[in-house]
């Protein structure tokens, strides 16, 4: 095991031994203004989970629900929107948009596409459930299926938008294309501010944010750096942040976990290098679970006990309280006591999206929606 690596059955954890010591957290939202601007606007909501809390043994457990962003099931189109716009405003009209997606931002690319009047392809691995394909085009764009990974279709992207003179809107940055990733991480802040906004008493303790290409956790660490603990969760077959963290220098590296995770928004196998040094910086924990873990989060969320709301989440959407469900097995008692997490704690996770593929939460949860 590699040192430093603690694990139980279906979780991994690993402290991050790359974090500096705590700046000045970054706290500004300036696409916040720009969001509120926009038809349709209005906070998602944070929900608190006291029954959840205290089967727990948390303090208080606190969830931003991004399940219904501008009618769409996640947090994605604040970045798209924010990055579209500061497009525009740099002079660039561009003639098409262009993404790779595993589902949630295609379609807010083709959202905030059709918005300026400009056409919207999206490129999709192969293996996209239907009812995610089906979603992006209702929004008006063109889809195209790429054999293999999400990390293929963001090669196609790329190569079929230099031969065709497109603007890639991605959120994964790549050697030569790293402006515009930083600035859809910029657009993500407004979820933080609406947080602030609403929050009362001290700071979270501790904030549980999903991985992936660590877009939203760059955000989220911006953040709350310094003022809390910040812990990135991650599918244990698609773990590219906890393996960058492992470098011995830090540096971004590829999981070698096979890709098979049902959560599809965090089933990426490179890092962004525009996020990646922010979460080196300032992460202090990154866990890998089993998908069982999120899924039985999702069960939770749809059937809460007590007063607490129900909340749709997605397998991705859940993948924070699954790292919290995760973390409750006594073989992960000292990374509990080392995180803070207890009776007093204070916690803060992101539902990140609603119910994408609605045959699988069914599957789940025993339910349709």
């Amino acid at each position: 095991m590699f040192p430093g690596l603690d694990a139980a059955p279906g979780i991994a954890v690993f402290r991050n031994p790359h974090r500096r010591a705590a700046l000045t957290p970054d706290v500004s939202a300036p696409a916040e203004g720009f969001h509120r601007s926009l038809p349709g606007y209005r906070p998602t909501p944070l929900t608190p989970l006291p029954a959840l809390a205290s089967a727990l043994g948390l303090g208080s457990l606190h969830v931003k629900d991004e399940g219904h962003r501008f009618g769409l099931p996640a947090f994605k189109v604040l970045g798209a929107s924010w990055a579209a716009n500061r497009l525009l405003a740099s002079g660039v009209r561009p003639t098409c948009l262009t993404t790779a997606s595993a589902g949630n931002f295609g379609r807010a690319v083709a959202w905030a596409a059709v918005r300026l009047d400009l056409p919207a392809v999206v490129f999709l691995p192969a293996s996209t459930v239907s009812h995610r394909v089906a979603a992006i085009e209702s929004e008006g764009a063109r889809v195209e299926l790429v054999d293999g990974s999400y990390d293929e279709a963001v090669a196609m992207c790329a190569h079929v938008a230099e031969a065709k003179g497109w603007q890639v809107l991605s959120d994964v940055g790549y050697p030569g294309y790293v402006t515009i990733p930083s600035w859809i991480h910029e657009g993500y802040g407004t979820l933080l501010s609406e947080i602030a906004g609403v929050w009362h008493g001290p700071d979270p303790d501790v904030v549980v944010v999903q991985g992936g290409v660590g877009g939203i956790a760059s955000a989220v660490t911006r953040h709350f750096r310094g003022r809390a603990r910040i812990v990135v969760v991650e599918p244990e077959s698609a773990d590219c942040l906890m393996a960058s963290a492992q470098s011995p220098a830090g540096v971004t590296a590829a999981s070698t976990g096979d890709l098979s995770t049902r959560m599809a928004g965090l089933n990426c196998r490179i890092p962004c290098p525009v996020a990646w040094p922010v979460l080196r910086d300032g992460v202090d924990l990154f866990v890998r679970i089993h998908d069982r873990w999120t899924e039985e989060a999702m069960r939770r969320l749809h059937a809460p006990v007590g007063t607490d709301t129900r909340i749709v989440a997605g397998e991705s959407g859940a993948a924070g309280l699954g790292a919290l469900l995760a973390l409750s097995d006594p073989a992960l008692a000292e990374t509990r006591s080392w995180l803070g997490l207890g009776p007093h704690s204070r916690v803060l996770a992101l539902v990140t999206e609603g119910a994408t593929d609605p045959e699988g939460y069914a599957r789940v949860t025993g339910e349709t929606i």
